[in-house]
């Protein structure tokens, strides 16, 4: 009789709805929904840097904010509270040096 138990794998981090990142991603989907322009250059053309920089930080809002944790520390730390916030904080940056106004 084998008596050896198998060991149990790590524990899944468990997360709760956040409200913070949720309300924040909302936010960023209806503000380009309502407002593409503010996502374009100088010469009107779309700025495809702060786009991204601001759709990582709506899908990081998203997927934090409801309450999923994924397991792997990589697809974590990308989209976390913390990823959100870096997201905006890039958008931002970008789009002021692009315009000439300082942050």
């Amino acid at each position: 009789m084998n008596t050896k138990v198998a060991p149990h794998p790590p524990a899944a981090p468990t997360g709760g709805i956040s409200l913070l990142p949720l309300l924040t991603a909302i936010a960023i989907m209806l503000g380009i929904t309502a407002w593409p322009a503010a996502l374009s250059g100088p010469q009107g053309g779309a700025d495809h840097w702060a786009a991204m920089a601001l759709f990582w930080a709506m899908s990081a809002g998203f997927v934090r904010g409801v309450g999923f944790v994924p397991r792997h520390l990589a697809w974590r730390l990308m989209f976390s509270g913390t990823a959100c916030l870096l997201g905006i904080a890039l958008a931002v940056v970008r789009l002021a040096s692009l315009h000439g106004s300082p942050v």
